[in-house]
């Protein structure tokens, strides 16, 4: 595929067709070149991914991995306790990028940009992530929209809101194309 230009990529996401139905809405501080340029080098994945968001009923789907393509795409499933905000971590991940969205509750996530991001823990192959030290903005994830990560992205998800102890949340994790 040729390389996308920001006005081409920011054309094709606002035409909203990737969705195929699903009513779930891309929190704006999604990277909408960056998706665009996954999204159209790994169609049939992101695709399936979407899907599985649109197709299953999260609100009563149980904790746990569910496979949608192999090792290019998988969503867990958590219904947990939020974290404070000091026991939450600063992450990003080299191998898949992070589709997630809160099913039930809300939490706080933090975003900010690997260029200006500290690593505090180096990269574990095994498991896709390394922790930093950073500074970033802070967002409340809600059942209203969900949030792209991609390896640029640093984030720092779970963080407890009072009132939303316990969070029901899915991650689809997709290989980077």
């Amino acid at each position: 595929m040729k390389e996308l230009d920001e006005q081409t990529a920011i054309a094709w996401f606002n035409k909203m067709e990737w969705k195929n139905g699903l009513t779930t809405k891309p929190h704006p501080t999604v990277n909408k070149l960056v998706f665009a340029q996954q999204y159209h080098n790994n169609q049939e994945v992101w695709d399936k991914s979407l899907a599985f968001l649109r197709d299953n009923d999260l609100n009563t789907i149980d904790p746990g991995k569910y496979e949608i393509d192999g090792e290019h795409a998988y969503a867990i499933i958590n219904e947990a306790p939020s974290k404070t905000f000091e026991a939450a971590k600063w992450e990003a991940h080299l191998k898949y990028i992070d589709i997630q969205y809160v099913i039930r509750g809300a939490e706080k996530i933090g975003i900010t940009p690997l260029a200006v991001s500290a690593v505090s823990k180096p990269y574990d192959e095994a498991n896709d992530y390394a922790n930093y030290e950073a500074e970033g903005t802070f967002y409340t994830a809600t059942p209203a929209e969900f949030f792209l990560f991609f390896p640029e992205d640093v984030h720092r998800p779970n963080i407890l809101i009072e009132g939303f102890e316990v969070v029901k949340k899915i991650v689809i994790k997709v290989q980077i194309a």
